[in-house]
C-alpha cells in the first residue's frame, strides 16, 4: 500500500477534530495552523469526509465541524477511503490484468501475494478506529504531563515555591 500524505494528513485531521469537538465546532483554520496543513487542502479533505457522512459542517459564526458519527463507529479505512486514498499493492491497481510477466489467468505471479496483503491492510484499518486514536493521543500528552512533573521534582524548579525573607520590592524600603 503506498499511503500518500492525502490520507495521513485526513487521519491527521480527525484525530485533531475528533480531539477537541466536545467545545463545539472545529475551524479547518484551527486544523490548518496546529497540524500545518495547507487550509485549501483541508477544505478538499473535509468536503470528501461531509459527503462520506463522517464529518457535519456548522455553518455561521462560531462554525466548523463535528463528527457526523461518534468516533468509535469512525475507522482509519473508513477515513481514507473517503478522501479517495488507494488501498492497494498490487501492479495491476485490482483490475486483474497485471504487467509484466503473467500467468495464464492474466494475473502476474505475485499477484495473491500483494491482492492478500491488501486485504490484511484493509482489515487492519477498520480495526482501528477513531477512539482509538484519540485515546492513544490524549495517553500520550498525559505520559508527557507526568514526565514534566517528574522532571521539576527532580531538579527543584516548580516543586517548592520559594518565599523571599526581605522585602521583594524596592518601595518597601522606603517605608
Amino acid at each position: 500500500m503506498r499511503l500518500t500524505t492525502k490520507g495521513r494528513f485526513a487521519v491527521t485531521a480527525m484525530i485533531d477534530l475528533a480531539l477537541r469537538q466536545e467545545q463545539g465546532p472545529v475551524t479547518l483554520a484551527g486544523i490548518s495552523q496546529r497540524q500545518r496543513i495547507s487550509l485549501s487542502y483541508l477544505e478538499q479533505l473535509f468536503g470528501k469526509l461531509r459527503r462520506h457522512e463522517i464529518v457535519e459542517s456548522v455553518r455561521g459564526p462560531g462554525g466548523g465541524y463535528n463528527l457526523a458519527r461518534r468516533a468509535e463507529s469512525v475507522t482509519v479505512a473508513d477515513i481514507i477511503i473517503a478522501v479517495d486514498e488507494p488501498i492497494d499493492t498490487t501492479q495491476c491497481g485490482g483490475k486483474g490484468t497485471c504487467e509484466g510477466t503473467k500467468q495464464h489467468d492474466g494475473h502476474c505471479m505475485t499477484h495473491e501475494l500483494w491482492a492478500t496483503l491488501n486485504q490484511k491492510m484493509v482489515e487492519y484499518l477498520d480495526s482501528v478506529s477513531l477512539k482509538d486514536l484519540v485515546d492513544q493521543q490524549r495517553a500520550r500528552e498525559g505520559s508527557a504531563a507526568v514526565l514534566r512533573d517528574r522532571h521539576a521534582e527532580s531538579t527543584g524548579v516548580g516543586s517548592t515555591r520559594v518565599v523571599p525573607k526581605g522585602p521583594n520590592s524596592i518601595f518597601s524600603l522606603a517605608g
